[in-house]
């Protein structure tokens, strides 16, 4: 399982690191496409689970968003939900009509699963588009890597106390703070090392280093849970098999989902 985990991280980081660099329609193009495949196994886990979720519009609607984000912003934001919203509603009531006895809630699973991914997924393109993106992008998914990382080596040596026994019984309070104090550290070590090996003089500070990896650390791991929270309610372990070692494309973003978005306003609001 390790092997597979560092062949797949060793070919994929240098990609990632490349499209984050060069920004535009490539770097949009592959972040619509990892939503809708994060999108696609959504649909999956809850028809597993007996739902029926409209799957064309939580693949196609995440995917919409995505784009449409990354043409022109926020602008497109209204018609873009309000298209989806009709269109889910109107699929569900010929379901039901067509003798679908879940069809409420499947609209909510339908509307759910676009938004959830498509308007939260679609923060990585909006934080690519500041000004800084490339270099914020740099540094907000990797305190999250940090974090994530502190969590693990502190939770599996002196975890004692469960965080969260039904979604992630691994996961423990002494990791969680491990991970905060990981999260910090790191992601100030990281801007350090960008402003003295690039010669990055920008508002990226260490200070605001400091600021980004606490809020990665403290928030991010709910949006880990949330996954944790479908794939147990359908007893699945993995989200699906795309990357050998590491799970689905959902595994992989979870948490990414909730630092894009958190890490956008806080750039934008805060510092």
């Amino acid at each position: 399982m390790l092997v597979k985990r560092t062949i797949v991280t060793l070919i994929l980081l240098p990609i990632g690191l490349a499209l984050i660099l060069l920004g535009g329609p490539l770097y949009a193009g592959f972040i619509a496409l990892i939503l809708g495949l994060a999108a696609w196994e959504y649909d999956r886990m809850l028809r597993a689970g007996g739902l029926r979720p409209a799957s064309t519009l939580v693949v196609g609607g995440a995917v919409l968003i995505a784009l449409a984000r990354a043409l022109n912003g926020f602008e497109s934001a209204g018609w873009v939900i309000s298209l989806i919203l009709l269109a889910s509603l109107t699929y569900h009531l010929i379901a039901f009509e067509r003798g679908q006895s879940q069809s409420a809630t499947d609209f909510g699973i339908t509307v759910g699963g676009a938004l959830y991914l498509g308007w939260i997924g679609a923060y990585l393109i909006s934080l690519r588009a500041l000004p800084e993106g490339k270099w914020w992008v740099l540094v907000v998914l990797p305190a999250v890597w940090f974090a994530d990382s502190g969590a693990y080596l502190i939770g599996s040596r002196f975890g004692r106390h469960k965080m969260s026994p039904r979604l992630s019984p691994k996961k423990s309070w002494e990791g969680y703070f491990g991970g905060i104090l990981f999260g910090v550290v790191g992601t100030v070590l990281l801007v350090t090392l960008l402003r003295s090996w690039l010669g990055l003089d920008s508002t990226i500070t260490p200070l605001n280093g400091a600021w980004i990896g606490l809020l990665m650390a403290v928030i991010t791991p709910l949006g880990d849970l949330g996954e944790s929270m479908f794939k147990r309610q359908v007893g699945w372990k993995d989200s699906g098999k795309l990357l050998p070692g590491h799970g689905g494309a959902f595994d992989r973003i979870d948490s990414w989902l909730w630092a894009a978005v958190i890490g956008y306003y806080a750039i934008v609001w805060l510092l």
